[in-house]
């Protein structure tokens, strides 16, 4: 549903066409097992556990970009997503975590309309 809404709302503010997914080893149907050969050649070619899922690669205010990290239902962030999240901020860039699609929709124009990220 974000994309889809991008979709409809990147000729309003074009910086939203630069938001992607980053590909990572979780979400594939039939979970990690069913999928070994899938995970390994994604961590040969550089994907890492812990990225947050989003990027908008746009500056705003003092930040760099905007990380988005999507979680579903009462899943919290793992160690490594917490560590990632710590060594982006520290560099630079906004990240939130959204728990729904209208979450990391609210999160966007916030970031892009000044530059805030709320906590």
């Amino acid at each position: 549903m974000l994309f889809k809404w991008i979709g409809l709302a990147r000729h309003r503010v074009p910086d939203l066409a630069l938001l992607y997914a980053i590909p990572n080893a979780g979400g594939f149907s039939g979970g990690f097992r069913a999928n070994v050969a899938r995970v390994a050649k994604l961590k040969r070619e550089g994907v890492q556990s812990g990225v947050p899922d989003l990027c908008l690669p746009v500056a705003r205010g003092s930040y760099h970009a905007l990380y988005i990290e999507m979680k579903a239902g009462k899943n919290k962030p793992t160690a490594a997503q917490i560590e990632w999240h710590e060594m982006l901020r520290a560099r630079g860039n906004a990240v939130r975590i959204c728990y729904d699609w209208e979450a990391a929709k609210r999160a966007l124009e916030t970031y892009l309309d000044a530059g805030i990220v709320e906590q």
